[in-house]
């Protein structure tokens, strides 16, 4: 009974979260633009987002964004992972608390704290700043990802390589970067989701002239739901499902 009970809940959790998006998908192979009823099955509302000159302008500087924010995140955030796991210095702890503090920040306190940052060193809003807001809320799950992953380690394995003359670099590049291997391209897979799907971060640090995917859609939505925003909506799921899979494939122990 007890069985029964949980799997009916975990039923209903999972409806209630999938429901709507698999609802969103449907109405995007909708053949009509002003009607929620269903009047028959075309593909035209995704032609069109690629015959569309803004969306295909922002869906590029989206992919850039993302690219750029979460290979410069996963190069920082692993170079961080390293110095907490090798060295001990004062406020090490402190200072690994603290990611997880911008981990949990909401997105809106993110987001006006950094607008007030750029206001304040009188930096102008736009691709730069959007970058750097990007960089700042991906870098904790690199650092956190690849630490976990790194500090399961046995450290007998780094002394091993110094007796045997290896150097920093030819220690990190043949002992240690094969085994982060996973959780670096897990870090990066994550990066590039979150980048890509950010919205309110996004509306504060960047400018009029450079609009991303997630903010053409909030300001196309304001105007009304038609089903070219459902197959732009159903695209960007699709590349987040597709990203989030393969970071959980990639970081799955082998048995």
């Amino acid at each position: 009974m007890k069985r029964t009970l949980r799997n009916i809940y975990l039923v209903s959790v999972y409806l209630f979260l999938y429901v709507p998006i698999l609802i969103l998908i449907i109405f995007s192979f909708n053949d009509t633009k002003y009607s929620t009823n269903w009047q028959g099955f075309t593909l035209k509302w995704y032609f069109q987002l690629v015959t569309d000159e803004p969306l295909r302008e922002s869906f590029v500087n989206s992919l850039i964004i993302a690219l750029s924010s979460s290979i410069i995140a996963t190069i920082l955030g692993t170079l961080g992972a390293l110095a907490f796991y090798r060295y001990r210095f004062i406020g090490r702890k402190v200072m690994y608390t603290f990611i997880y503090i911008v981990m949990m920040s909401p997105d809106i306190v993110m987001g006006i704290s950094l607008l007030m940052f750029f206001i304040t060193i009188g930096m102008a809003t736009g691709a730069f700043t959007l970058l750097l807001a990007h960089i700042t809320f991906c870098l904790p799950f690199v650092v956190v990802t690849v630490y976990s992953r790194i500090s399961g380690f046995d450290r007998n394995i780094i002394d091993v390589a110094k007796d045997l003359g290896a150097s920093e670099l030819q220690m990190f590049r043949h002992i240690m970067m094969p085994m982060l291997m996973p959780a670096i391209i897990a870090g990066w897979l994550l990066s590039f989701s979150l980048s890509l799907d950010d919205v309110v971060v996004s509306f504060f640090t960047t400018g009029p002239a450079f609009e991303i995917m997630p903010l053409k859609i909030y300001s196309m939505v304001r105007l009304g739901i038609k089903p070219e925003i459902n197959a732009l909506s159903a695209v960007m799921f699709l590349l987040s499902l597709i990203t989030v899979s393969v970071a959980h494939l990639v970081t799955k122990e082998n048995r």
